[in-house]
């Protein structure tokens, strides 16, 4: 049987994931595959290249930088976090992003988008977290409304949580049977309708797949959560969720509130770790 690693997103929820996988990695665990979705695959990146701590560091470095994350990124460009800083800058100058150990380790990374005609998800492999593939993870992260289309392959994307939030069907389809998923909400958590359909209606016009999509997202996203509950009663699959509501904000910009996300994501790992390493042995 194949283990893999699926990390939903959440935007600053995905903190709590970091803290997470940082423990994987001082504790040498190991996965054959990896998928993440937005906030997932932004952090979870960091696990296949083995940089321990970077995913908190630059957030907290950051967080109050409006290159980064701000209205006036908004406003002037269409995208809330700022594509160039966030998927150029800071990757290959400020805070330097290993891709070379991320080439090189032969854990498979998948990342997943919303594709914005049909409403669909589309999966992409990660090869080198170089160009391309920063375009696939800027637009598994891009949340519609406040987040530019991004183009590339040959589709059109947005968010992935969207149409997939949790894609361990995904994964199950490739092979991987016992995977492991780290959640960014607790287990009573239950999502309901938004109340930006209207505008979403409106911005969206020519997309009516889309528009679909965002429609039925909760009802998507708590049969997803059905499914994880029966995996976890079934033995196929471990969970690892915030034991606690995270109240933070998708746009987090209180290096102390990230902090205090990124070590409710440690001491749960910690806590979690015999449980994991005896699930990864059967």
């Amino acid at each position: 049987m194949s283990s893999a690693l699926v990390l939903e997103g959440g935007a600053m929820r995905g903190i709590f994931s970091a803290g997470v996988l940082d423990v994987f990695m001082e504790q040498g665990i190991v996965f054959e595959a990896a998928i993440g979705i937005s906030a997932g695959a932004c952090f979870g990146i960091n696990y296949k290249s083995g940089q321990i701590g970077r995913s908190i560091r630059y957030n907290k470095r950051f967080c109050n930088d409006k290159r980064y994350c701000s209205i006036d990124n908004l406003l002037r460009t269409g995208d809330i976090y700022g594509a160039d800083f966030c998927y150029r800058k800071l990757p290959f100058e400020l805070d330097i992003f290993d891709c070379k150990a991320f080439e090189e380790n032969p854990m498979d990374f998948y990342v997943g988008a919303t594709d914005v005609v049909t409403g669909k998800p589309v999966y992409h492999k990660l090869k080198d977290c170089k160009d391309k593939d920063l375009e696939w993870i800027r637009a598994s992260a891009s949340m519609p409304v406040v987040s530019n289309i991004v183009k590339v392959d040959g589709y059109s994307l947005l968010d992935g949580g969207v149409s997939d939030s949790i894609p361990y069907r995904y994964m199950e389809k490739l092979g991987y049977d016992r995977n492991v998923i780290i959640l960014t909400q607790t287990s009573t958590y239950r999502k309901k309708k938004t109340k930006a359909i209207p505008l979403i209606r409106l911005k969206y016009l020519k997309y009516p797949g889309l528009v679909y999509a965002m429609e039925h997202r909760h009802e998507m996203y708590n049969k997803q959560l059905k499914g994880v509950r029966k995996r976890e009663k079934e033995g196929t699959a471990f969970v690892i969720r915030p034991p606690e509501e995270l109240n933070i904000s998708r746009t987090e910009s209180n290096p102390e509130e990230l902090e205090r996300v990124y070590r409710m994501g440690r001491a749960e790992a910690i806590k979690r770790l015999p449980e994991l390493k005896e699930f990864l042995r059967k």
